[in-house]
């Protein structure tokens, strides 16, 4: 088995994730107990208690997300530690996860950061007037094309047919329209704060760019893909760089995922709440196995040959 390890994405939070972990494994609950020392808060109460409100804004989900999955994580190594990753990869803030499980970070040193960048997203979505949408089923060619002639960006790759687009609240209205007066019938507005992955982002993407200078990082023992060039960095500089460039970017996760398996991975393992990433992976690639560890629950069932 040739396993890569994905970190799950913001929109996968629930009131309650990582309870059973921290209640059950001595590594989970390290690791939250780091997280609420390194933050000077209590990260785990609003995973474990909400309320939900809180949890959906990014300051707060952002590195809370990015704690429980790093705990289920911890939480895996316990119990399977000869199991190793070929490459790892996360979508939008899950990419900070796959950084620590790739080493290029101390656990705390990732929270920060997470935690900085969630509150520059806060900020830029209280500044703007953001909206995001999902396209399935629809033709990429015509979707970039009208993205550009409303002004907006294409924000997700996310699989073959799954499409989000992001920019001014109008634009995606008026984007919206257009799709659908092309004939693509599933265009879904999306319920979000602002308009993630577009140039709304850029002034957040800046603020941030110092902050991962300050930051001490190497590069990865493990290969990590990177969502805005969907390939792995030959710097630390080009790291950052990418890092940077992601909060305003596209997000090329179908991309990211096709390198991973061209790389030699057979297996996805999933780590964080939800299963959105390996739903996004049967529509890629049905010949890929796939595990999600999102409870222990997930964890006792996993049979890893």
């Amino acid at each position: 088995m040739k396993s890569f390890f994905v970190f799950s994405g913001q929109g996968a939070q629930t009131v309650g994730m990582g309870r059973d972990l921290y209640e059950s494994s001595a590594a989970a609950k390290d690791i939250f107990d780091q997280a609420d020392a390194a933050l000077g808060w209590s990260i785990s109460t609003i995973c474990f208690d909400g309320p939900a409100e809180k949890l959906t804004e990014s300051k707060y989900c952002q590195p809370a997300i990015y704690t429980m999955s790093c705990a289920a994580l911890a939480t895996f190594k316990e119990k399977f530690a000869d199991v190793e990753a070929i490459a790892c990869a996360g979508l939008s803030l899950g990419e900070y996860a796959a950084l620590f499980a790739g080493e290029a970070f101390s656990f705390a040193d990732g929270l920060k950061l997470i935690a900085r960048r969630g509150e520059l997203m806060d900020a830029a979505c209280n500044e703007t007037s953001g909206g995001m949408a999902s396209v399935l089923g629809g033709d990429e060619a015509v979707i970039k094309e009208v993205c550009a002639e409303c002004g907006i960006q294409v924000a997700n790759f996310n699989s073959p047919g799954q499409i989000v687009i992001s920019g001014e609240k109008d634009k995606v209205t008026a984007a919206v329209a257009e799709l659908k007066a092309r004939g693509m019938r599933k265009v879904i507005p999306l319920k979000v704060a602002g308009a993630f992955h577009s140039k709304l982002m850029a002034a957040a993407g800046e603020q941030l760019s110092q902050i991962l200078v300050d930051t001490p990082m190497q590069m990865p023992q493990t290969p990590v893909y990177q969502n805005f060039s969907a390939a792995v960095a030959g710097s630390v500089d080009e790291l950052r760089d990418n890092l940077t460039a992601q909060v305003a970017g596209s997000v090329r996760w179908e991309e990211c995922v096709r390198q991973m398996i061209a790389a030699g991975g057979d297996t996805m393992i999933e780590f964080g709440p939800g299963n959105v990433l390996t739903g996004l992976l049967r529509r890629t690639d049905k010949e890929i196995k796939y595990f999600n560890v999102n409870s222990i629950e997930s964890l006792n069932n996993l049979e890893i040959n």
